[in-house]
């Protein structure tokens, strides 16, 4: 733990930062703040005060030295009300304790790899659908391509009855959740002002929820009736039980199984979306990987055994994750007083945690915007600091999924990239935070095969 030098963190003041925020937007501002300020520093946007640490020691201390000091306190309290409820992404004490436990053997490595055949399926329905996209030379958004792609595999690894119109609905209900749990943070309007953005909020909600609710009935009265149900993840939740014999209550089977869907299906998606951007704009790179694909693959079908074959795949995916984190900040809050990068925090105070900059720090990564697989050689991840690296965010709240994303973006990556190559339309993309970090103005790409 650093011993604190310092009794008042250095930073901007809340009109400096606000107004630099609208100039240059969040990334670049704090970017910004960090070249000025250092590693560790205090920023005001309006009335909220927060503390942004950039160095992987002090994310250390956060998640692992410290961790006790620090929890999903106030920061969270937008997304458990309009979003995820008490699902593992914001429970904490022992409920998150006793849910974490109770889910964990579901995302292991070996785990997921049962779901290696349900990802196969939904990318070879999309093979079909880029030929044809492919041959009309037809222009797409890709990050609609991949959300459209995720969100039906989650949901069939959630809910394995799933249909094509329920994924298609689904998907477009709990996005405009997750925009408006996004806005309210940004903008709280009263929840009973009959604003069009509160209205759509609520009856996106109402719908998810029934739907939820329904499908954990139907599959309650086959478990009743004594017939098969599905191996899918709400089996598995449903039949699952504490150390005290407890199984999941209604609703927070339906808190665990949006946040599933949300937590599952966003990130994979703004991975794969920004790898086609990247490869469009490093043909280098994009030879490499084809190399790989052709020599290790040919023809013959991708399966799961493959992918030990295919390394520089898997590192690609890797080196997106670092420089474009679908998750490019998040929040922990200060439960009691603590030190923190040389500064004395009250509790109480807000930390954001920057996977965006840390990813980018220059004392751990060399030449940090240039965009290199061979950062995520085994070789090189060993030697580096274990915290300079946390897409997933680390620690004992590292999220559940990563190694669920991993295989997704490894083995759709494997079996989309052998046949397709698309193109960027116009400029390299901007990237921007908008609740996660997203293509400014959208990411339309040609569907080009190789």
């Amino acid at each position: 733990m650093t011993t604190p030098t310092h009794s008042r963190l250095p930073g901007p003041g809340g009109a400096a930062v606000l107004g630099g925020i609208l100039r240059r937007g969040f990334l670049d501002e704090i970017g910004r703040q960090w070249r000025a300020h250092g590693d560790t520093f205090e920023v005001r946007v309006g009335p909220k005060r927060m503390v942004l640490v950039v160095h992987p020691d002090a994310v250390r201390d956060v998640h692992l030295t410290q961790r006790r000091s620090f929890d999903k306190v106030a920061s969270y309290d937008g997304v458990r009300h309009y979003l995820t409820g008490e699902g593992l992404i914001a429970s904490t004490g022992e409920l998150w304790k006793r849910q974490r436990k109770l889910m964990a053997p579901f995302f292991t490595p070996r785990a997921v790899q049962t779901y290696a055949a349900l990802m196969l399926a939904d990318a070879d329905r999309v093979v079909a659908r880029w030929d044809a996209l492919a041959r009309a030379g037809r222009t797409v958004d890709m990050g609609e391509e991949m959300m459209e792609l995720t969100a039906s595999i989650i949901l069939r690894a959630v809910f394995s009855t799933a249909a094509d119109d329920d994924i298609v609905r689904l998907k477009s209900r709990v996005e405009t959740m997750i925009r408006h749990a996004t806005a309210r943070a940004l903008v709280p309007v009263p929840d009973q002002v009959p604003t069009p953005a509160n209205r759509r909020y609520r009856a996106a909600r109402d719908e998810v929820h029934a739907y939820i609710e329904r499908v954990i009935a139907q599959r309650r009265a086959l478990m009743a009736s004594g017939q098969a149900v599905p191996d899918d993840l709400l089996s598995r939740l449903m039949e699952a039980r504490d150390g005290d014999g407890r199984p999941m209550g209604e609703s927070l089977l339906r808190d665990e199984s949006i946040t599933l869907f949300f937590a599952g299906h966003e990130t994979t998606a703004r991975t794969l979306a920004a790898t086609w951007a990247v490869l469009a704009e490093h043909p280098d790179v994009a030879a490499r990987l084809h190399s790989e694909l052709d020599a290790e693959l040919g023809d013959e079908p991708i399966t799961l055994a493959a992918l030990n074959r295919l390394p520089y795949t898997l590192q690609v995916a890797k080196e997106v994750l670092r420089l474009y984190p679908a998750a490019p900040f998040y929040m922990r809050d200060a439960v009691e007083p603590v030190e923190l990068g040389g500064y004395t925090l009250a509790s109480g105070t807000p930390v954001m945690l920057t996977p965006y900059w840390t990813h980018r720090h220059p004392d751990f990564w060399d030449d940090p915007e240039r965009f290199d697989p061979d950062r995520f050689t085994p070789q090189a991840e060993a030697a580096r600091h274990p915290q300079a690296y946390f897409p997933f965010a680390t620690g004992e709240r590292v999220c559940i999924g990563n190694h669920f994303s991993l295989l997704e973006s490894h083995l759709l990556l494997a079996v989309l990239a052998r046949r397709f190559m698309p193109g960027l339309v116009g400029p390299a993309p901007r990237w921007v935070m908008a609740g996660v970090l997203s293509p400014e103005g959208g990411l339309p790409m040609v569907i080009r095969r190789r």
